[in-house]
């Protein structure tokens, strides 16, 4: 039976595994803020590359990083189609993000493209020296000066579909990455230990640690699960590969209904077997596991925060500068004596 590593715990004895708990949730939280902080695809990159060689070192395992890829470039194809016909040329000029690069599929003629109440001009829109003069004047000709709201495929959006397949693919690598390489009780001890504040507030920390913990341990076991179910109803000629769609959408029933009757029963099990153990939400817990902070911690997380610290003011110079491509045109915000190299603004994210 194939089994999924999401969520599982692989034992191994690299020095990942010797961070302590705690600061390894903190590290996975910082990653995730990390890579929406990013500006630029330099940064985006240099994360993704830094989570990959940590799993691969930690993990030994490729093959999961290969597999990962899937949910993203599924998610980024549905983008693209969705985007031909949400993302107009409106869009795009707000961005100011190679405007001239933006290439229509289909026009709305009746109506006119406005920003702050002003009609803009084709001239305006699109640069000659890009889109050629006599495209300029075909626009002109066919649709009149003005510029009509119009729809189709551009650096803007593409650039957005990119930079959201990369976040999506260092999220789940990076969740995958502390569930391989920490145990569930120490999971859930350290959450409990982080969410130690809202104690003050009475709410019942050690109840929602283990939540968390029984969600991301219960994925890997329905995932094998639905394996073994797949297998099961193939063995009794269902096809859930070929087909049209409405044939999928009835096989998929027989795995998807099967799928919510044994995570019932398997959630019922668990119940049970907690409670027979005598466990009780309620009472108070004493800890065989005391958490202590190493000096290899410290600098760890103090690294991280160096990195956010410097992701947050490039963040900040790039919002504030402009870039016009077309005539190479740069004007870098500084803040202080503190600037960035100009690719970091060519290859900014859009937001």
């Amino acid at each position: 039976m194939q089994q999924s590593a999401f969520g599982r715990y692989i034992p191994g004895n690299s020095f990942i595994y010797k961070i302590d708990p705690r600061v390894k949730v903190l590290l996975s939280i910082l990653m995730i803020v990390l890579i929406f902080i990013a500006s630029s695809f330099i940064e985006l990159f240099l994360l993704a590359f830094l989570i990959t060689g940590i799993f691969i070192f930690s993990t030994k395992r490729i093959i999961p990083v290969i597999k990962t890829l899937k949910l993203p470039l599924i998610i980024s194809v549905v983008l693209f189609l969705v985007n031909l016909y949400t993302v107009n040329n409106e869009t795009v000029y707000k961005n100011d993000y190679y405007v001239s690069y933006f290439w229509p599929i289909f026009t709305s003629s009746s109506k006119d493209l406005e920003i702050n109440g002003k009609k803009v001009l084709w001239t305006e829109f699109y640069n000659a020296k890009v889109v050629g003069q006599e495209m300029l004047d075909y626009y002109i000709k066919a649709y009149g000066p003005n510029v009509k709201i119009q729809y189709g495929v551009s650096i803007n959006s593409i650039n957005r579909i990119i930079a959201l397949v990369i976040r999506l693919y260092v999220m789940v690598l990076t969740t995958s990455l502390l569930t391989n390489t920490t145990r569930p009780i120490l999971l859930n001890k350290s959450i409990e230990s982080l969410l130690f504040p809202l104690k003050f507030l009475f709410i019942p920390t050690h109840i929602i640690a283990m939540i968390i913990s029984i969600a991301l341990r219960f994925i890997p076991t329905l995932v094998n699960e639905s394996f073994r179910i797949i297998k099961a109803q193939s063995s009794r000629g269902v096809d859930f590969k070929h087909g049209n769609t409405k044939e999928k959408i009835i096989a998929f029933t027989t795995l998807i209904i099967p799928l919510f009757v044994s995570s019932f029963q398997k959630a019922e099990d668990l119940a049970n077997s907690m409670e027979t153990r005598g466990y009780d939400p309620y009472e108070k817990r004493t800890k065989y596991r005391v958490f202590k902070l190493k000096v290899s911690d410290l600098l760890i997380l103090t690294l991280f925060f160096g990195i956010l610290t410097i992701f947050i003011l490039n963040n900040l110079v790039i919002k504030y500068s402009n870039f016009n491509p077309t005539e190479g045109v740069y004007n870098l915000h500084k803040i202080g004596h503190y600037s960035l190299f100009k690719f970091f603004l060519i290859t900014k994210v859009v937001s």
